[in-house]
């Protein structure tokens, strides 16, 4: 445990809000308009002196109360789907009630949460080629489509929020942020264009990899399959540039270690691991190298701790505890600074959980014991939510920077595709002579709807053409 445990509350808070103050006069990058949220918000929550700086839950539940804790992953719009056929308002589902698994609307009140990055995850398809056709995308319209009616359904509880400002806002207003992430590359089709209609159906990060590659980059699954680390495609760079221009949150979890480097060396916004650990703690391709995690410090994203257990103990899962997740946060922290870690459960996806977070009720108990081995009040509140709040507006603003030069929507086609590029008929109405010589000796026409021509009638026996 940290010495400065053992001092008196209200002098460790005195201290940091000292420091912290001198940092910020000192820091150039931050905005005035951060600057003044965080005035603010000291202004509005100062030391609670009355709590005893031993009673750890006490002083978790105060900090929850005044920071918006904000899980960065929670895969329950895909239960709704492959559970209910995405129906949630045929009465059988009611979020209210105690439900199995890992979430409903009780335990996320009893967890103090004040935001969830809701995940809509589809399976990565069986398929010889990564330009096979496959219902991936369909199906992630419609867990955008459940997420979207899911969060309106309960307008008490939920509020969904598409930038950082809404979310702060829901929890002025008691209200959960929802937001929508993305899991993974190869559901928007490997294609720009289909990722600027799910930014535009209100999805706000993409994790670039899931366990297959993709158009954009290698996944950490491939890697540990005894694959080449062939890190970020040439279509990938196309990727991070309008990733950053739209000011959408690139995440690099599931990613491998090489597609991480790649894309830290060339994006202009901050990014995020949205359920990762510290491979230095538990070497997992699935966790982050401490050179990545100097990186994040550079670069200012975040890794938020994940808990899923074969993650957290290969050798034993099922003997993963609370205590691994905080050794994880600490050694991010350590190497990243804390302004550089959070919390991405996996609730609702990953199978089994920590002993010590079994559900969505459980993240005081995780702020707690952050505060028992020697986190301060102020760290916890970045670990809660400050962090990601501030780095999400950082990628919003530089989003707003990009298009503000002028930069133009990027327009690049994955490379493969033009194998299967659809060409027109050959009696199309081109705009171009070079359309005509592209579908020279194409036979396909135009439906004719079995017209027979003599008579003007439709004969189904006569010949299409």
């Amino acid at each position: 445990m940290s010495d400065r445990t053992e001092e008196p509350l209200s002098t460790q808070q005195d201290d940091l809000q000292r420091r912290y103050a001198l940092q910020e006069s000192l820091n150039q990058e931050s905005s005035p308009r951060e600057l003044v949220i965080l005035r603010a918000r000291r202004l509005l929550y100062p030391s609670h002196q009355s709590i005893n700086p031993k009673n750890y839950h006490a002083r978790a539940e105060y900090i929850l109360k005044t920071t918006p804790l904000i899980d960065g992953h929670n895969d329950l719009p895909h239960l709704i789907q492959v559970e209910l056929y995405g129906k949630i308002t045929d009465g059988t589902f009611n979020f209210n009630d105690r439900l199995l698994g890992h979430t409903d609307i009780q335990r996320m009140r009893k967890g103090q949460m004040g935001g969830q990055f809701w995940s809509v995850f589809v399976e990565c398809a069986a398929m010889e080629n990564i330009n096979d056709p496959t219902w991936v995308v369909r199906d992630t319209l419609e867990q955008i489509d459940i997420a979207r009616r899911f969060i309106s359904e309960y307008p008490d509880v939920f509020e969904y929020c598409g930038d950082a400002n809404c979310a702060r806002a829901a929890f002025k207003k008691g209200r959960i942020a929802s937001m929508i992430g993305i899991e993974g590359g190869h559901q928007v089709g490997n294609s720009l264009g289909a990722l600027r209609q799910m930014y535009n159906l209100g999805a706000r990060y993409v994790t670039t990899t899931h366990n297959c590659d993709n158009a954009f980059g290698t996944a950490a699954s491939t890697v540990a399959a005894g694959g080449e680390d062939k890190g970020l495609t040439k279509f990938g760079h196309d990727y991070v540039a309008e990733m950053n221009r739209l000011g959408m949150i690139i995440d690099l979890s599931h990613v491998s270690h090489q597609t991480m480097r790649d894309v830290l060396s060339i994006s202009r916004a901050p990014v995020i691991f949205s359920h990762s650990g510290a491979y230095s703690v538990q070497k997992h391709l699935r966790h982050v190298p401490d050179d990545v995690l100097r990186s994040m410090k550079r670069n200012g994203g975040i890794v938020m701790a994940t808990f899923v257990t074969r993650f957290l103990n290969m050798k034993n899962p099922e003997g993963a505890t609370i205590h691994d997740v905080v050794d994880h946060i600490f050694h991010i922290a350590e190497i990243a600074g804390w302004e550089c870690v959070g919390v991405g459960s996996d609730f609702s996806g990953t199978p089994a959980v920590p002993i010590g977070l079994e559900d969505v009720s459980k993240y005081p108990d995780l702020v707690a014991l952050l505060l028992e081995r020697g986190a301060t009040d102020e760290q916890a509140r970045l670990f809660a939510g400050e962090n990601l709040l501030r780095v999400w507006s950082k990628i919003e603003i530089a989003g707003n920077i990009i298009r503000g030069k002028g930069e133009k929507v990027n327009e690049a086609v994955w490379g493969e595709r033009l194998e299967t590029w659809p060409i027109g008929f050959p009696n199309s109405p081109f705009m171009y002579r070079k359309s005509h010589e592209r579908t020279t000796g194409v036979k396909s026409t135009p439906h004719y709807f079995n017209v027979y021509a003599k008579e003007g009638v439709h004969k189904p026996d006569t010949p299409r053409n």
